[in-house]
């Protein structure tokens, strides 16, 4: 653990005293190096399940995926940053990477920790980095709007959740997650322990989203810069299911009643949220909604609690991951052209660009669950889990596929294929730079299909 947390610390020196000429160069290459390094978390050898540096901080199979996910994004944001915000002084440069870097940091500490109230600490201070990144370096005047919806959504839900666990230290003496799972399993009967079971669940409810709560996500990635949207919808999503998936171990008795509501309203959020998308005209806006359908069978395979329902839902958070966040850098290249996010703008890209319409038709294929990758692993795991639990659901989950599709080449279709308009012929060519970030979050999607057992958590 301390083997990437270290050098990811020490990048706060380097980012304040590289010079300015090399601080993208030196921050991108210290970065890759740290996420290269991270890939060794991937390698088992342990036979009880952790793999432990210290008592606070260890990972194993279920966090090993995601602290990989947070180190190999990191580089990739700040490829993706770099365009837009060279022209700024460099002082803002700087304080702009090292936030970027304090998020990895945090994202670290939150899921190596072993202690669900450090969980909980970096949890809510990952908020920090996130909400600076979106009021100060968003588009436009609405993003204090958005960061004001993301910080009270957030912290309403997590309230809640810091009494529900003093509650539980102070019922079972202990919040370790290595002791938790051996703890008497807690008799829960009254109304004071449905509260304390909703309590539980609610702030990783929100920051997942589920759909109800969702309402500060799209607003957020819209306000957004870049890096913003690609770590929101890349890592700070999946810290609600990874919470929601340590907390379920815990909450066994009441879930088999309690749960209903929450599967219900995910999948109903998986269609409502498709049929948004299709009427979206902002491209940002729509990879955003489909984030809310796809978080919505995620939570439906974790509630369920099955040890398929939990794979599934691991395999579609890494895999959500890296396409959703590939397809904000398109939509971003996109942008910095164009200057418009309005899809019917943009259309005909595909003649003046053709290898971009080739990564975009990929992203989307990867977004729309195409058959050998993972996006698909992941989602018939879900759905066979919820039709396992009731055959009903197959009509919800079935129909939201349906929409996915049916929205994926509606985006697809509307930004590359038609016409090309006369003001757009003239854009600049894409650059190296570009090219070589839709790889770097394509390889790795494509390369899980011939070894999907690294993200299939606890089941192999």
């Amino acid at each position: 653990m301390l083997k990437v947390l270290v050098p990811t610390i020490m990048m706060f020196p380097m980012i304040w005293l590289a010079s300015p000429k090399w601080l993208w160069t030196t921050a991108g290459t210290q970065s890759l190096l740290i996420a290269f390094m991270s890939l060794m978390w991937l390698k088992w050898t342990s036979e009880a399940g952790w793999t432990s540096s210290n008592a606070y901080l260890a990972t194993d199979p279920l966090s090993a995926p995601l602290l990989v996910l947070s180190c190999w994004l990191l580089p990739l944001m700040i490829l993706a940053s770099q365009n837009h915000i060279s022209p700024e002084p460099i002082n803002r440069q700087r304080s702009y990477i090292m936030l970027l870097t304090s998020l990895q940091a945090f994202l670290i500490m939150a899921f190596g920790a072993t202690e669900i109230i450090l969980f909980y600490i970096m949890f809510e201070t990952t908020l920090i980095p996130t909400l600076i990144i979106i009021t100060r370096w968003g588009n436009q005047a609405e993003r204090l709007n958005a960061g004001t919806y993301f910080l009270f959504y957030t912290l309403a839900g997590s309230l809640p959740l810091l009494v529900a666990l003093l509650l539980l230290q102070q019922s079972t003496g202990t919040l370790s997650m290595f002791m938790l799972q051996y703890s008497q399993p807690m008799q829960l009967d009254s109304w004071g322990h449905m509260v304390w079971w909703a309590g539980c669940l609610i702030a990783f409810l929100v920051k997942m989203p589920l759909y109800g709560v969702h309402l500060w996500l799209p607003k957020a990635h819209v306000e957004a810069p870049v890096a913003g949207s690609m770590v929101l919808a890349a890592v700070l999503l999946k810290l609600g299911g990874y919470g929601m998936m340590r907390m379920m171990v815990i909450l066994d008795a009441l879930s088999k009643e309690l749960a209903y509501p929450f599967i219900i309203l995910a999948l109903w959020g998986v269609i409502m949220t498709g049929s948004i998308c299709l009427r979206q005209t902002d491209l940002k806006s729509l990879i955003a909604y489909s984030s809310v359908g796809h978080m919505g069978l995620v939570a439906g395979g974790i509630l369920i609690q099955t040890p398929w329902g939990f794979s599934g839902a691991i395999i579609l958070m890494i895999a959500h991951g890296l396409v959703s966040s590939a397809l904000f850098c398109l939509a971003n290249t996109a942008y910095e052209r164009t200057h418009s996010r309005t899809m019917i703008l943009a259309r005909g890209l595909q003649v003046i660009f053709p290898l971009a319409a080739v990564w975009w038709f990929v992203a989307n294929l990867a977004n729309l669950a195409l058959p050998p990758l993972p996006n698909l692993m992941g989602e018939i795991m879900i759905i066979t889990t919820l039709f396992g639990w009731s055959p009903w659901t197959i009509l919800l989950t079935g129909l939201g596929t349906l929409i996915t599709a049916s929205y994926s080449l509606y985006m697809f279709l509307m930004s590359q294929r038609g016409p090309t308009p006369n003001h757009i012929v003239g854009l600049q060519p894409f650059h190296t730079r570009e090219h070589l970030l839709v790889t770097l979050h394509l390889a790795p999607i494509i390369l899980l299909v011939a070894k999907p057992e690294l993200m299939w958590g606890w089941c192999y």
